[in-house]
């Protein structure tokens, strides 16, 4: 890692750990004789086949008289829509501004000149179902930090709207999203078989049902499994992250308001496992953002249970 890399990499966790100290976010004085300025358009989300997505220009000014670097803060308008910048760059996480996550992320490109403006582009994505009329929603904040310095020199709201099906802005609606999650899991089958394998192991596979209805801000979503004696999770199908002892997560990701998602859940004992009735297996949908979990309206759904049974076909 050379110097300068080391220096920015050191300047985004001041900023981060100066908004952990100090949430709510506040106002940045604005002047004249500030060495840097941000301005930002208005945030237009566009309705697609997967929610709402759309990007903000962001402008930096270098406005001392040597060359810097800068990171900008930005505080999300819709709580989980944040999704990086372009250029690509380095993000990192400040906390939460109530429900609203706050980032700071590195202006792409080399430091900028005295006077040097540079515009990038922030990305969102809001998860919920596209409406067949205008929405906005609470402003969100950019800000701008030098970094000699750490400190905010100046910074604005923007705003947000949501774009109806049939392309209008006009007559918007406030936008509210749910602060509950309304995640459910089922299963295709009441039980699940393991079967002898060719070195001696139990395997079996159990096909489930994850859906989320609503489009409360999230993560990613979990479950945790409570197993019988000597039955392990052996991950899920697909799978595009590890699991580990009785918790997996659901492939995929984020999920969008009304989104089914199928996949497997994969078993295996150990070859001293006895055929016959092993017991059940119980499982426990969570929903997570940021840094905990969030409530459900209906948890009864959230729960599964599924007997376990081993078959020696040998």
């Amino acid at each position: 890692m050379n110097t300068r890399t080391g220096q920015r990499i050191g300047a985004l966790l001041g900023t981060a750990l100066a908004v952990l100290a100090a949430a709510p976010v506040t106002a940045a004085v604005a002047s004249t004789d500030a060495p840097a300025a941000v301005s930002a358009d208005r945030l237009v989300l566009e309705p697609t086949a997967r929610g709402y997505q759309g990007s903000l220009s962001v402008t930096v000014t270098n406005r001392s008289s040597a060359a810097e670097y800068y990171t900008v803060r930005i505080t999300e308008p819709v709580a989980g829509s944040f999704r990086g910048v372009q250029p690509a760059g380095v993000c990192m996480s400040g906390g939460l501004a109530g429900d609203l996550r706050v980032f700071e992320c590195e202006v792409p490109g080399p430091d900028l000149a005295p006077g040097e403006r540079r515009s990038f582009a922030a990305a969102f994505e809001v998860l919920t179902s596209p409406r067949p009329y205008a929405m906005t929603a609470a402003a969100g904040r950019v800000e701008v930090v030098p970094g000699h310095t750490g400190q905010v020199a100046d910074g604005e709201k923007f705003n947000t709207w949501f774009r109806a099906t049939d392309g209008s802005l006009r007559h918007p609606q406030p936008y509210r999203q749910d602060t509950e999650a309304k995640a459910a899991i089922t299963a295709t089958a009441g039980a699940v078989t393991l079967t002898r394998q060719a070195d001696g192991t139990y395997a079996g596979r159990l096909p489930v049902t994850v859906r989320y209805a609503g489009d409360a801000p999230h993560d990613f979503l979990f479950v945790r499994a409570t197993l019988p004696a000597g039955v392990e999770i052996a991950g899920t199908d697909p799978q595009d992250s590890p699991s580990f002892g009785g918790y997996f997560d659901v492939p995929g990701g984020r999920m969008a308001a009304g989104e089914e998602r199928g996949f497997d859940v994969l078993f295996r004992a150990p070859a001293e496992t006895v055929a016959g009735d092993l017991g059940t297996v119980g499982f426990t949908l969570t929903t997570w953002y940021g840094d905990g979990e969030v409530a459900d309206t209906d948890p009864t759904d959230n729960t599964l249970q599924v007997a376990v049974g081993a078959v020696d076909n040998g």
